[in-house]
């Protein structure tokens, strides 16, 4: 019987709009995607998702590159503009995890880096998991094992009897191959589906 459920945030419970990137883009004259691109480099994101470097700092990098490959910008003021918003809930699956919490400990598996409880906290997520796992905080991202390796330490609950749920299609493989029952999340209904299927529901 399934006595956990781990869950990632971004893709299934934080929503981002990518008018927020293009916005900030159109706003000080960078071209399409090149927020994106810069950001998510792996070179500077690894670093920032697990916690070698602040999410202060990462953001600090990402402007310094920006800056160096688009010098008529003002690369800082659109990673300003970028990085304001925390997201939106999806109060559809947000009901789901809430009412999983009424018969399993909930536990947040998530790649993050720093800012993650201040953005918890502007979306008033902080109280609605039993456990919470940072990437930043443990040294570990998905798909390392290590981070569900963790998770499943922190609730004291063996990798057969846990239902992970996530985004990534990568990071479910891992996830399946530690012997946990994972869940690829495309939609609401898929979701739901599944958690009943696991008596979660």
């Amino acid at each position: 019987m399934v006595q956990a459920l781990l869950t990632d945030l971004d893709g299934v419970i934080r929503r981002w709009d990518p008018a927020i990137e293009q916005r900030a883009e159109q706003a000080t004259g960078l071209p399409a995607g090149a927020l994106r691109q810069a950001a998510f480099a792996p070179d500077l994101l690894h670093g920032a998702i697990t916690g070698q470097i602040t999410d202060e700092l990462w953001r600090t990098q990402v402007a310094e590159r920006l800056q160096i490959l688009f010098p008529t910008v003002d690369a800082a003021q659109a990673v300003a503009l970028w990085s304001a918003p925390a997201g939106a809930v999806d109060g559809a699956v947000l009901d789901l995890v809430r009412a999983c919490r009424q018969k399993v400990p909930v536990i947040l598996v998530t790649n993050a880096t720093s800012r993650l409880p201040q953005d918890l906290q502007r979306l008033g997520l902080s109280e609605e998991f039993d456990h919470i796992i940072n990437s930043s905080v443990v040294g570990y991202c998905k798909p390392h094992p290590a981070i569900f390796q963790t998770a499943l330490a922190t609730v004291g609950v063996a990798a057969p009897d846990a239902v992970f749920v996530d985004d990534g299609a990568g990071n479910v493989a891992a996830a399946s191959q530690l012997g946990l029952i994972g869940h690829f999340y495309q939609d609401l209904d898929g979701l739901k589906a599944a958690l009943r299927h696991h008596q979660l529901l």
